[in-house]
């Protein structure tokens, strides 16, 4: 049986903002084993990135718990937090906004691994970065070269590197190819998960492409205005997807067959607002299928085959 590394229990992310409390993730619920992959969807704004970042404790939670080997790592002081940094990284959206435009490549990767002196000597490090480097594809002759004088897949080749520089055992993707280009974006999945299988990395990936993570996940969740809807394998979702909004989002995928066209579900009605959101399903003014029922929450239930939907219509 598969062993939890990462489990999150009804995590609650508010925002106080100017008409009320802006609820960007509201009682989501998750695991990732160890060396798998969870994938993470759903349209902007529906709080895939916040949830990353508060699982990692970027940013703090409102309530819930994150519990990282069996521990809730939202007890946990500065010391221990920074202890658990070793453990727990992030590769960031846009390779050159995360990375420091007055630094080398070397220095980056190096920052790191100074930190939280992982080295003794300065050619310890060098010898450190270089290994690092040799890892993510980046050619030695790049040692001193700055961001800006390299294309966006050295870029994110750097952040990965930067990443990996302390030996972590989970990474939060979040979006790590959406500014690459197509050719590129293939590469750094590859890449990804040549390292995943060579260091035994488990990821939460975060992303809106459905093709990228059908490729690339275990497990996908996928979001919608804060809540998570579905839970299920990758296999699983993309042969029996059960809630509306999952439905809608895949039949948005562009199928590469002038023969067999998919049928487009598209979607109606206005978005619920995140502020003080009412009591209810939170898609339910864009479902077709909504009725009276709809009003009361939904929790995700199990309805076999270790797939979660948040829909009366599945129970």
């Amino acid at each position: 049986m598969a062993e939890k590394l990462l489990e999150v229990r009804n995590l609650k992310k508010y925002f106080k903002v100017k008409n009320g409390m802006l609820h960007a993730v509201d009682n989501v619920n998750f695991f990732i084993n160890k060396g798998e992959t969870l994938g993470v969807v759903g349209e902007s704004g529906c709080g895939k990135s916040t949830t990353g970042r508060v699982v990692l404790r970027l940013l703090e939670a409102t309530d819930g718990e994150i519990l990282f080997e069996g521990k809730n790592i939202r007890e946990y002081n500065r010391n221990q937090l920074r202890e658990l940094r070793k453990e727990m990284q992030i590769v960031f959206q846009d390779p050159y906004a995360s990375l420091n435009p007055r630094m080398t490549v070397s220095e980056i990767i190096a920052e790191p691994l100074k930190i939280h002196k992982l080295v003794n000597s300065k050619q310890e490090l060098d010898k450190k970065v270089s290994k690092l480097m040799e890892t993510v594809g980046l050619a030695e002759r790049l040692y001193n070269s700055y961001p800006h004088e390299l294309d966006g897949g050295r870029r994110q080749r750097i952040g990965i590197a930067r990443a990996l520089a302390v030996d972590p055992k989970f990474i939060v993707c979040d979006e790590p190819v959406s500014a690459l280009d197509v050719s590129i974006q293939a590469q750094i999945l590859n890449l990804m998960q040549d390292l995943q299988q060579e260091f035994g990395l488990t990821y939460m990936f975060i992303t809106h492409d459905l093709s990228v993570v059908k490729h690339i996940s275990d497990n996908i969740a996928v979001m919608y205005l804060g809540q998570v809807v579905e839970f299920a394998s990758a296999r699983e979702l993309f042969k029996n997807p059960v809630h509306p909004y999952t439905k809608a989002l895949l039949s948005a995928i562009p199928v590469p067959s002038l023969k067999h066209k998919r049928e487009r579900i598209l979607l109606k009605g206005e978005l619920t607002s995140p502020i003080n959101p009412e009591p209810g399903c939170r898609f339910a003014k864009r479902c077709p299928h909504a009725h009276d029922k709809c009003k009361e929450d939904q929790p995700l239930k199990d309805i076999g085959n270790g797939h979660f939907v948040a829909c009366n219509l599945a129970y």
